[in-house]
């Protein structure tokens, strides 16, 4: 299957999954039953720079964790939406309150909870390690894993597009 080369110009929104994309996926657990996630720096500092350029940035996930809230909060992400059953929903909802047409928005994920987020969008974008058919569904496959730099990645295609 051919796929269409995506249009990173004009993007005006990145908004991403957390688990298996800013993260690596894996789950980890301290004795004391503290759950704790590894997140990329650079990752993080592509999303600065989004931001920066007046771009907007989001995280849509269905687990409902303070260290994502934490995450987010450094970074300047004020729209987080946790505990999300219906991700496609969301992200429509989400663009029409900020007048972000849906061609001019990008989601990035990895599983199948994330397929109808990346319908809605102009740019659907899975990470290298994402399961086959969210792969399949995407307009554009990162080079880099989750929670590995494929974020940034996906950042300075953006950035490079809006140059």
């Amino acid at each position: 299957m051919s796929r269409a080369r995506p249009r990173w110009r004009g993007v005006r929104a990145l908004i991403m999954d957390v688990d298996g994309v800013l993260t690596d996926g894996g789950l980890y657990y301290t004795e004391q039953g503290d759950e704790l996630k590894r997140f990329d720096v650079r990752d993080g500092q592509g999303l600065v720079l989004l931001r920066q350029a007046g771009i907007l940035t989001a995280i849509v996930t269905g687990k409902r964790t303070a260290l994502v809230a934490r995450r987010a909060e450094e970074l300047g992400i004020a729209e987080v939406h946790q505990g999300v059953t219906d991700k496609g929903a969301t992200v429509t909802a989400l663009l029409a309150r900020h007048g972000v047409a849906p061609s001019a928005a990008c989601y990035v994920g990895d599983d199948i909870n994330d397929l109808p987020a990346l319908r809605v969008v102009g740019v659907g974008v899975a990470v290298a390690d994402a399961v086959a058919v969210v792969r399949r569904a995407a307009r554009y496959v990162t080079k880099a894993s989750g929670g590995r730099g494929a974020i940034r990645e996906v950042c300075d295609l953006i950035l490079a597009g809006a140059r």
